[in-house]
């Protein structure tokens, strides 16, 4: 009946599956600070539209701070993640600069909210 609740009341997005990275060969999770160029509407809609078409990009939050974007990309290994760095995402031109974290392990990850 929750469930059901829920639905008629348009809490939900969606109904997905979660997939294992490492199943499928994607065990290196990037967290990746960008810095763009520019602060006009268009350049953050240009990159906007960029990370919506790149697959690899699984997350993207436009943030406050010393940082435009905070990114989480998923590669098969670093030297998958240099390639895009380098010949993808450090090529737009709207992209100033980028720092990458690598993470070591997960520690919790969930898509529940605390309802």
């Amino acid at each position: 009946r929750r469930i059901k609740a829920m639905e008629a009341y348009g809490l939900f997005r969606g109904t997905v599956r979660l997939i294992d990275p490492a199943k499928i060969g994607l065990d290196v999770t990037i967290f990746c600070h960008v810095r763009l160029r520019d602060h006009g509407e268009d350049i953050g809609h240009a990159f906007e539209v960029f990370v919506a078409s790149r697959a690899e990009i699984v997350e993207c939050y436009s943030m406050s701070g010393d940082w435009d974007y905070l990114l989480r990309i998923v590669a098969e290994d670093v030297g998958s993640y240099e390639r895009f760095l380098m010949r993808v995402l450090l090529k737009q031109p709207m992209v100033a600069t980028a720092s990458s974290q690598f993470a070591l392990r997960q520690a919790k990850y969930t898509t529940a909210l605390p309802l």
